[in-house]
């Protein structure tokens, strides 16, 4: 008998991918007070796939004519200031059962403007071994996460979780399909390389992080907004878990980038390669 799925999704609360970006007065870190927030783009995506593999084992209309697993469950994780339940409401709205917020005071431990503290925002090693337990306490056999925020831009907390569990990992993940087998479920992901795609396969458990192409988010409509209000959120701290939130990097300074220069006009391809011969291109 295959066993059912259950899923973790972890989410961020990030400044919206629409506004722009500014430094702080002491050119620290982003200013992030009294700028929109929402959940990272990548996980919205994670979200989705989560949600569509439940629909694809259900009876339905959306039910997947390939073979497909059962989803029993699908639990929402983020970590952060206490707005962090905003985008955990989202993510229920948009399907999933339940959500952990692990609450984190990003002014602890008085570094400059809160934004440097020792136990402030998380680094991708320390979600890692935050999501590590919550796999283990909560019995997940699948994880699939963005594969970067938008604020960051690390890349690295989905293979540093891979690494801490022993399990199999699949990054930028454009398509995921299901194969059974007489040893079970495996999971088969194709993303794109340089020059083409790739296709990997593995057994559960399984890590899985999410590209732009794998999908496109359902909005939360109201009834389910308000439906979500109703679904179980459970608050945490690290040491629930048992985990040390220390920073061991410390950044020294974030400056705008420089202003671009104009572009300039040739008359023809020997002018475009002569100004180039002058700047030292060719």
């Amino acid at each position: 008998m295959s066993v059912p799925l259950k899923i973790l999704v972890p989410v961020k609360r990030v400044i919206d991918y629409a506004i722009k970006p500014r430094v702080n007065a002491t050119r620290t870190a982003i200013e992030t007070s009294n700028v929109k927030h929402s959940m990272n783009p990548f996980d919205e995506l994670s979200i989705e796939a989560a949600v569509r593999m439940r629909e694809a084992s259900t009876p339905g209309p959306k039910k997947s004519s390939s073979p497909s697993p059962t989803v029993s469950d699908i639990l929402a994780l983020s970590a952060g200031p206490a707005k962090c339940v905003d985008v955990l409401r989202t993510a229920m709205a948009m399907g999933a059962d339940r959500a952990i917020h692990v609450e984190i005071d990003p002014k602890a431990g008085g570094g400059e403007g809160g934004a440097e503290g020792e136990q402030g925002e998380l680094e991708p090693l320390g979600v890692a071994k935050l999501l590590a337990k919550v796999v283990e306490s909560e019995e997940r056999n699948l994880v699939i996460l963005g594969k970067q925020s938008i604020d960051d831009d690390s890349n690295q907390t989905g293979q540093m979780l891979a690494g801490l569990l022993g399990w199999g990992q699949a990054t930028q993940a454009q398509a995921i399909q299901f194969e059974e087998d007489g040893e079970g479920w495996k999971v088969r992901v194709t993303k794109e390389v340089d020059g083409g795609v790739e296709t990997v396969r593995s057994p559960l458990p399984m890590v899985v992080t999410t590209d732009l192409r794998l999908n496109e988010p359902r909005y939360a409509s109201l009834p389910n907004i308000m439906k979500a209000k109703k679904k179980k959120l459970e608050k945490k701290t690290l040491k629930d878990y048992g985990v040390d939130g220390s920073r061991r990097l410390r950044v020294v300074k974030v400056e705008e980038p420089p202003p671009r220069k104009g572009g300039g006009k040739v008359e023809n391809v020997d002018g475009m390669i002569a100004r180039l011969k002058e700047l030292g291109a060719i």
